[in-house]
């Protein structure tokens, strides 16, 4: 008998942009709140598929540092999502073996809000299954800001010299620090931009949008997306092996 290959493995490391809760809702004749609802419950089903496919980071862009550009009673409601979804997923997230790691600025946040970030990191620190890394209050460009300005001030104390910061330290000196690039980036509702999420980490990363909206998202769009993500040519700057 011919030898069985094996599945390809799955991406290590994916970032997911959930966009499209609003039009969800909209095309429904439902209130926007309803869209960001049936997110959480679609963010629910994709941290299930993404441990049952042995993921081993999947990293969630939750609200944007320009996010609070938005209507005010909408900000309020989706605050409120978040400490709802701490106060009650957690725990079952812990139980899960799922550690939680939220990056982005918490400067200027209620301290509230900012305990309950911290109670969860805490609670999950040691949990092996999946890293569910949460951008909360996120910019790539404030973080790589705030990664020079960190730098700037060990040169400034002799602590580091100039020619000592290359990329791998600048990446030292980001949120995300000590997780790998991400492999895959997922972006839902049909949009093809970035949006200020993972700008540095994101060099190499292959990009899929899909049309779906993100309260459709399903464990079968994410498959789909890992499968496009094998079809790739990942050279890396290099030449692709039928070519080198």
């Amino acid at each position: 008998m011919p030898a069985i290959e094996p599945p390809p493995p799955v991406p290590r490391h994916v970032a997911i942009i959930m966009d499209g809760n609003g039009r969800w809702a909209s095309e429904r004749g439902l209130p926007r709140q309803a869209g960001h609802k049936q997110g959480v419950e679609a963010l629910r089903r994709t941290i299930r598929a993404a441990a049952d496919l042995g993921i081993e980071y999947l990293t969630v862009y939750s609200f944007s540092s320009e996010n609070w550009s938005r209507p005010k009673p909408e900000i309020a409601f989706l605050l409120d999502l978040l400490r709802r979804f701490i106060r009650t997923d957690v725990a079952q997230l812990h139980e899960a073996g799922v550690k939680i790691t939220v990056i982005g600025e918490r400067e200027g946040l209620e301290p509230s809000l900012v305990k309950l970030l911290e109670d969860a990191e805490q609670l999950t620190r040691d949990n092996k299954a999946l890293n569910l890394v949460v951008a909360f209050n996120y910019g790539s460009r404030n973080e790589i800001a705030r990664a020079a300005q960190a730098l700037a001030r060990k040169v400034a104390e002799g602590k580091i010299a100039p020619d000592d910061v290359t990329a791998a330290v600048v990446s030292n000196h980001l949120d995300t620090a000590g997780m790998p690039d991400p492999d895959l980036l997922i972006r839902t509702g049909g949009e093809q931009r970035i949006s200020n999420y993972l700008l540095w980490q994101c060099a190499y990363t292959e990009f899929v949008f899909v049309p779906d909206y993100w309260p459709d998202f399903s464990a079968e769009i994410l498959k789909r997306a890992i499968a496009e993500f094998h079809c790739r040519d990942r050279r890396f700057g290099g030449l692709s092996v039928q070519r080198a």
